[in-house]
């Protein structure tokens, strides 16, 4: 019984868990933001090299 209660109590894998998805998430937002950025740096090479 002892072992059941402490295993109920025991909080360790729902942080683990909260964290890797907090870290997901980061991933997700990085992922955009770096997609967004290599299409505009794209578009703007572009542009430059049709001036040149």
């Amino acid at each position: 019984m002892k072992f059941v209660n402490k295993f109920a109590r025991n909080e360790n894998g729902a942080t683990a868990i909260e964290y890797g998805l907090i870290a997901g998430l980061i991933a997700v937002v990085i992922i955009g933001a770096v997609t967004t950025i290599g299409t505009d740096l794209i578009a703007k090479f572009t542009e430059i090299s049709a001036v040149l």
